[in-house]
Formats: structure tokens, C-alpha cells, sequence
């Protein structure tokens, strides 16, 4: 009887083995065809360069091409709401930023057509970095005190742009004015490039932005840095080890500006198939041929450890950047 029943488990096993293998070879590949990565920016700027440096090495993980569509407008919101309306197999996939998948709910309070918790399946951050103030190096201020301090006795005189409102560039300029008590007054332009012209020129006196657009104006001598909207120095990218941050600055603010950079899906989207997805991305993310990439354009490698540790820092940097938004006062609808 013991030989029997022994017998007939092994069969049983056995067959649930091949229904498992079957099952296996009867589910779809994925991918199955060309993935499309969504960048809502324009090509050129600092997301475009990260999702063009995510789609070079994905295929050679994933087995398929990876191609970026820029779809740029309302602040990312047009490519935001492209993905989230795709179709919900995972080859189609958004590179949004912070702004998008935190702050923009909160600017676009009326207009918005999706919101990034209910309408994104998180898959993993792969970049991050700060901003960094500049002015022309015309300009008589060597050094961020000196530039607060003629601020200070001069209300109103000093002129910052920023790439728009609501923007990084923006909601870092407004929490530092507000921390060191001056009155700065904020000329927004459609996109940075514009503004960093009319610093340039000398039109305008300082501005915030991404590390990638002004670091060759640094080098070349035409814009000096005074500080990075981190708490921390960014000792990692060259030149600007000495620029001090907001720890050192403005101790008592708990200004600490991080623009990262993330992956997403439409949710929906199998389990099975976002955690293959994340695994890919997280793969790249980590060699060191990603990380010479980004480091020069004053941006590092980060990822999260799984989907679902993704998903609960977004929702953690959803109340920083609502409070940030509001402090603001910032509004785009």
C-alpha cells in the first residue's frame, strides 16, 4: 500500500510538473516586440539624455529594441497622459521626473488628466541630482552671501529666471528666497534654454536649473556657481566640489531639492511583467557604463529595490513636493 501511494504522488507530481511546463510555454513572450519609452520633454535636455543612454542598453537584456518618443508639452503632462492610456501589455513605458509624478497634481489642480498614483504602475528611479544656482560671472557676487545680502538691500531689484513656472528651477528659487528672507523677483520662461540665453546676456541676474544645461557655461567661464539646492555638497561632479549646499548655507531651511528621474507603466500592467521590466532597468542602472554617463551631466544612479519600494516613495514625495507647491503659492491652471 506504502509503495502505491508512493507511486501514485511521484505520478501526481509529475504531471503537475508538465501543466506547470505547459502553462509556461503556452504564456506570451515578453516583450514580444519593440518597447516604447516615453520621454515628455523635448529631445536634447537632461531626461532625453538619460532615456536615450536606458534605451541603447535595454535591448540587450530585454531582446527587443527600445525607442524614444519625445512627446514634450504642459510640463510632461501630454507624454504622462499618452502612457497612461496605453495599452496595459508593458511595451509602453514613461522616463517621467519628480515634478510629474509629485508636484504637477498640485500645479495643475483643474487640468490634469491623470494622477500618477492611480494611473502608473511603478517600476524603479534611475537617476538623480540636483540644481544648481548660477549668475552671470559679470555680475560683482562671488559667493551666495554676498548675493542675499545685496538682495537684502535691495528688495525686489535682483532678478531670477527659471525655466517656468512650477518648474524644479522655480519652486527651488522660491524656498530659498523665502528661507533667507529676501525679496527676489521671478521672470519664468517657456523652458530653460531662453532663460540661460538671457543670463547670458545679463538680462536677468541668477537662476536655478538642471546641472546639465548650465555645467558648460560654467566651465567656460560665462556663469559661476554659488550653491546646489541640496542639503550636500555634489563633490562627485568635477568643478564643483567646493560650491557649498543648503546645509551649509541655510542650515535652519531643511532645503534638500532632488530632481530624480523614474520609469514607469500604465497600471494594469502584470505583475510578473513590471518586475521584468524593473529588473532590466535596475541592471543597467547599475553598471558603470550607465553611471559614467550620467555623472558628468551632475546626475547619479539610483534605483529602488523593488516595484513596490518605488511605489511608497512616490507616495512619500507626493506630501513633500504638495507642501513645497503650496509654499509656493505656485499655480499653472
Amino acid at each position: 500500500m506504502q509503495r502505491r501511494n508512493l507511486l501514485l504522488g511521484t505520478a501526481s507530481a509529475a504531471a503537475g510538473l508538465a501543466q506547470l511546463r505547459q502553462a509556461h510555454a503556452q504564456a506570451p513572450a515578453f516583450p514580444s516586440r519593440p518597447i516604447r519609452l516615453v520621454v515628455p520633454f523635448a529631445p536634447g535636455g537632461a531626461v532625453d539624455i538619460t532615456g536615450r543612454v536606458l534605451a541603447e542598453r535595454l535591448p540587450s537584456i530585454l531582446g527587443q529594441t527600445v525607442t524614444v518618443d519625445n512627446r514634450g508639452g504642459a510640463g510632461g503632462n501630454l507624454g504622462g497622459d499618452a502612457v497612461a492610456k496605453a495599452e496595459k501589455d508593458g511595451h509602453t513605458l514613461l522616463l517621467g521626473t519628480v515634478t510629474m509624478f509629485a508636484a504637477n497634481k498640485f500645479l495643475y489642480r483643474r487640468s490634469m488628466s491623470y494622477d500618477p498614483i492611480r494611473d502608473f504602475a511603478p517600476v524603479s528611479r534611475v537617476a538623480t541630482g540636483t540644481v544648481l544656482l548660477v549668475v552671470n560671472s559679470q555680475k560683482p557676487w562671488r559667493t551666495f552671501a554676498e548675493l542675499i545680502d545685496y538682495a537684502r538691500q535691495n528688495p525686489g531689484k535682483v532678478t531670477m529666471g527659471s525655466s517656468g513656472t512650477g518648474t524644479v528651477s522655480h519652486l527651488t528659487i522660491s524656498a530659498v528666497a523665502r528661507a533667507a528672507g529676501v525679496d527676489i523677483t521671478h521672470v519664468p520662461y517657456r523652458g530653460g534654454g531662453p532663460a540661460i540665453t538671457d543670463l547670458l546676456s545679463g538680462s536677468i541676474d541668477l537662476m536655478f536649473d538642471v546641472m546639465p544645461a548650465l555645467m558648460p557655461h560654467v566651465r567656460e567661464g560665462r556663469f559661476r556657481p554659488l550653491a546646489v539646492g541640496s542639503a550636500e555638497r555634489v563633490d562627485y561632479v568635477p568643478g564643483l566640489e567646493q560650491v557649498p549646499g543648503m546645509r551649509e548655507l541655510l542650515p535652519n531651511s531643511t532645503i534638500d531639492m532632488q530632481s530624480w528621474y523614474a520609469v514607469t507603466a500604465p497600471a494594469g500592467v502584470a505583475p510578473d511583467r513590471v518586475q521584468r521590466l524593473h529588473d532590466a532597468v535596475v541592471e543597467v542602472v547599475r553598471t558603470p557604463e550607465y553611471r559614467a554617463k550620467l555623472e558628468p551631466l551632475g546626475f547619479k544612479p539610483v534605483w529602488d529595490e523593488t516595484p513596490a519600494a518605488f511605489g511608497a516613495y512616490m507616495l512619500e514625495q507626493e506630501q513633500l513636493w504638495r507642501r513645497i507647491v503650496e509654499e509656493s503659492g505656485a499655480t499653472l491652471d
